[in-house]
């Protein structure tokens, strides 16, 4: 399983998410839950020490890394997110088909998702940076082949975050989950390829003014 690690940029560190954290990002998810209609965030201490734990049960088990962020501008946590859904296609094939036991030094394909933001670091670069952030750990130091990100199909505000990033399009998967306001939803997906990947990460270094890679 990957080693932990923290991410720093221009505006953002993100922070292996953990217990002592959880006054923070309870504080950062009631400031305006309105902003949630399409996204589960928890609610509350007891709601949100659940969802820490859980994220933290499934890193040791290797298939996710989760990360608090924090806003460097104002020293607060104001979010969380994680590269999840990691697979790992090295070594011997696992047995029997479908196990998810056996894990490697790094993964080959991953998921970034589960991410939130407290309604006064929404569209303010916090979000691109925390996933240009992830992108640069997933691409430059695991080379893994494909990030895939995905939306509710009516979130119009995430799709069109993704959709600057420079993800691709692959496509509406009907009925695919239960959705946050507990409809069954119809969900976007996007993927970004590993020979996609230098093109993106120039363009993103320009739009975030960075003089090189994080």
């Amino acid at each position: 399983m990957p080693a932990l690690v923290t991410l720093s940029g221009r505006l953002v560190r993100l922070e292996p998410l953990s217990l002592a954290v959880v006054d923070d990002l309870v504080t950062a998810a009631s400031e305006d839950r309105s902003t949630y209609a399409f996204t589960r965030v928890p609610n509350g201490w007891d709601e949100m020490a659940s969802y820490v734990g859980a994220a933290m049960a499934e890193q040791a088990e290797g298939h996710t890394m989760p990360f608090a962020i924090r806003w460097l501008n104002t020293d607060r946590i104001v979010g969380a997110t994680r590269l999840m859904n990691l697979e790992y296609w090295q070594g011997p094939m696992p047995w029997p088909p479908g196990s998810r036991s056996a894990v490697g030094e790094v993964p080959s394909v991953a998921d970034i998702g589960y991410t939130w933001l407290a309604a006064s670091a929404q569209g303010t670069g916090v979000n691109r940076e925390s996933k240009f952030l992830m992108l640069s750990l997933a691409f430059d130091t695991w080379n893994v082949h494909r990030i895939t990100l995905k939306a509710d199909v009516r979130n119009h505000r995430s799709r069109k975050a993704i959709e600057g990033l420079g993800a691709h399009f692959d496509g509406v998967r009907r009925r695919e989950s239960r959705g946050a306001d507990n409809t069954v939803r119809d969900t976007a997906f996007y993927s970004i390829l590993r020979e996609e990947w230098p093109a993106i990460r120039d363009r993103l270094v320009h739009r975030l003014g960075m003089v090189e890679a994080a």
